[in-house]
């Protein structure tokens, strides 16, 4: 009877870790997924950005580029890298680098000629 027992337990630990596992790699899918999702999301509101009542920039002057910065605003007096964000999100490595780069004026212009 203590043998029976013994082995009903043991089949009903291994039956609740196998539905743990499982249910953690469902999670883990899902939140994947969830952040594909986020990631397609903020590719395609990206190009719409421009065009929306708060941008302070005439639209038609912004250029997509889409990586390593959304675009580049082109006005009059100066040239401005747009990183859009939304939520919480934040600046990659390399962004801030860019970002770094543009503040210390590390800035040049290159004509090349292609014959």
């Amino acid at each position: 009877m203590i043998e029976l027992m013994f082995i009903i337990s043991l089949l009903l630990i291994a039956i609740l870790i196998a539905l743990y596992r499982k249910v953690s790699m469902e999670l883990e899918d899902t939140k994947f997924a969830k952040h594909s999702l986020s990631s397609k999301y903020g590719k395609i509101s990206e190009q719409f950005m421009p065009f929306m009542k708060d941008y302070p920039y005439d639209p038609q002057n912004f250029r997509f580029i889409g990586t390593p910065v959304d675009g580049i605003q082109f006005e009059g007096d100066r040239i401005i890298f747009i990183e859009f964000k939304t939520g919480d999100s934040r600046l990659s490595a390399k962004q801030r680098g860019i970002r770094d780069i543009l503040s210390g004026k590390k800035i040049e212009f290159k004509e090349i000629r292609i014959k």
